[in-house]
């Protein structure tokens, strides 16, 4: 561009730079023709849109009227009474998941395209969406009841309750029957059983995403216990009212002795709870074995304890919009 020619021209080759405007030349170009009434003309008339726009039908009222038909947006339960449970002991409580080191978000959170044979796909297809027009979960993200049949659902995970498979597979407990993870919860949610996930070291690490703390609070999730976390997801369960737990240095799952199998309770949550403090974790095995363990409350502030004693970062915000 700066060394050969555009072309030959009367007198001879034509570089780019012999015909490149000078700034001032296009300085006053610009000024000439634009013109600050052509802005105001424009942006009168920003939010009017074109014809399609015009005619798309607009509902009115005060608050946004959801069709319960929609298969992209449904009024999510965040805010259901059920939903939102205080900080309190836990008792009874079974595992979903468990997993090693490194578990990402893009192991939990709903990713990429929807199997017709996955939770999500049969919830769509039960709904008249064709396979050929499921889109991504990325699309649907504004419908809860597909993101949480997607949660867990990444094609590498490996939940060591289901030894053998990858996917999203569980084994119900105490049946052992190996069910989806979807369909795994929603047995606990019918049986009243509170759920756990175990993990190893850095859970929750990568790209940071709501849905993979959105996505196994609505599953019925209370707590996780896990070596370690990533910063910014440690907060985000906090903010959906999960609680993460972290083993106390020197000791894992395997030191422990835990399988996944056994009934969990979590002690020292009821009454004054300070950011970081120990609580005790009660294992319960199926031959009666009976293992306790101290595990460090991973919620470092006051403002994250505000989030739990109010059920969850949406409930606290929902709460101070109202307050007059």
């Amino acid at each position: 561009m700066t060394s050969e020619p555009l072309g030959v021209g009367t007198d001879g080759p034509v570089f780019l730079r012999d015909i490149w405007p000078a700034p001032d030349e296009i300085a006053s170009s610009m000024a000439a023709a634009i013109t600050q009434d052509q802005f105001e003309r424009e942006y009168a008339h920003i939010w009017d849109g074109d014809e399609r726009w015009m005619a798309l039908p607009t509902p009115s009222g005060p608050v946004y009227a959801w069709d319960p038909a929609s298969t992209y947006v449904q009024e999510p339960p965040f805010f259901r009474e059920e939903e939102a449970r205080p900080i309190e002991d836990i008792e009874g409580a079974r595992v979903l998941v468990l997993v090693g080191d490194s578990i990402t978000t893009d192991h939990i959170s709903p990713a990429g395209s929807i199997k017709a044979d996955s939770p999500a796909g049969r919830y769509l297809q039960e709904h008249g969406v064709h396979p050929g027009e499921f889109n991504s979960y990325g699309a649907r993200r504004g419908n809860h009841e597909v993101m949480m049949r997607g949660t867990f659902a990444n094609i590498r995970l490996r939940n060591e309750l289901a030894p053998g498979t990858e996917g999203s597979w569980t084994a119900h407990l105490p049946s052992g029957e190996v069910l989806s993870i979807f369909d795994a919860a929603e047995r606990y949610r019918d049986e009243g059983v509170p759920l756990a996930v175990l993990a190893g070291k850095e859970y929750g690490s990568g790209s940071s995403r709501d849905w993979a703390a959105k996505g196994p609070a609505l599953l019925g999730v209370r707590f996780v216990i896990a070596e370690s976390y990533e910063r910014i997801h440690r907060s985000n369960l906090v903010g959906m009212g999960v609680l993460p737990l972290q083993y106390v240095a020197g000791t894992t799952a395997a030191s422990l002795g835990l399988s996944g199998l056994e009934t969990y309770a979590v002690r020292g949550l009821t009454g004054e709870v300070v950011p970081g403090q120990e609580v005790a974790v009660e294992a319960l095995a199926e031959d009666g074995r009976f293992i306790s363990f101290p595990a460090t409350l991973r919620v470092d502030g006051a403002a994250e304890l505000d989030y739990l004693r109010a059920g969850r970062v949406l409930n606290l915000v929902l709460a101070d919009m109202l307050r007059p």
